[in-house]
């Protein structure tokens, strides 16, 4: 299930989710223009690098201290797709988060819950010297949040078995539900630190943004809405 836009609007226009897409995007056009040899430099020396994060011992080929790598690593991308997919989710879901709670609290919860996708990741692969990068911990948040505030809204999602491809709205709760699920399976069955997907990192922010949205949210946005296409 790939989804393409919800039936949910809202009531300010989402110009903080608009910028973090925008800033992800300029970075990754920068990496680009380096070239391959020079980009890939770029992208490890901002990476966050599980087993710095809990060591002393500075490493002179990364620019930036291990903590800071937590904040950096979040706009680098390692591909078209890795950035599309993850910017495709935080445009359709983080514009009604961040309606939820207003734009300066968005930010902190948006960075908080990148910050635990990244020690959840780190803690779970804390001897890993395989570079982390985007944004998709810190998506992941906007996605368990969205998930406990708007689970009845329809989403136009795009279905694919084999040949057969057709688009259906299916509400939230099932759209992001199945993508949870998806995440857990696959750190289940996944195997060694060596590379491929941060699912641990995914899991972590997911869970992060399902319990920190009830403290970030403004008074007035109810939990569980009812809300679909009104």
């Amino acid at each position: 299930m790939i989804p393409i836009k919800d039936i949910n609007p809202t009531e300010r226009f989402a110009i903080v989710t608009l910028i973090i897409i925008v800033l992800n995007i300029a970075v990754f056009i920068y990496e680009l223009a380096l070239g391959p040899q020079a980009g890939e430099i770029f992208v490890d020396s901002f990476a966050l690098i599980p087993k710095r994060l809990f060591s002393r011992v500075p490493e002179a080929s990364h620019v930036v201290p291990a903590g800071a790598a937590i904040f950096t690593s979040m706009f680098l991308h390692g591909g078209f797709l890795h950035i599309a997919g993850n910017m495709l989710y935080l445009w359709i879901f983080g514009n009604n988060v961040e309606d939820s709670m207003g734009r300066i609290r968005f930010i902190v919860f948006y960075f908080l819950c990148g910050i635990i996708a990244a020690y959840t990741h780190a803690i779970a692969n804390s001897a890993s010297t395989v570079p982390m990068i985007g944004a998709s911990g810190a998506i992941s948040g906007v996605l368990g949040a969205y998930l406990l505030l708007y689970p009845r809204a329809r989403v136009l999602t795009l279905i694919a078995f084999g040949l057969y491809i057709r688009t259906v709205e299916v509400p939230a709760m099932f759209v992001l539900g199945f993508w949870f699920v998806l995440q857990f399976l696959s750190a289940f069955l996944s195997t060694g630190t060596g590379g491929g997907v941060a699912w641990y990192a995914h899991i972590g922010g997911f869970l992060a943004g399902i319990l920190l949205i009830g403290i970030f949210k403004r008074r007035d946005v109810p939990l569980w809405s009812r809300r679909s296409d009104d």
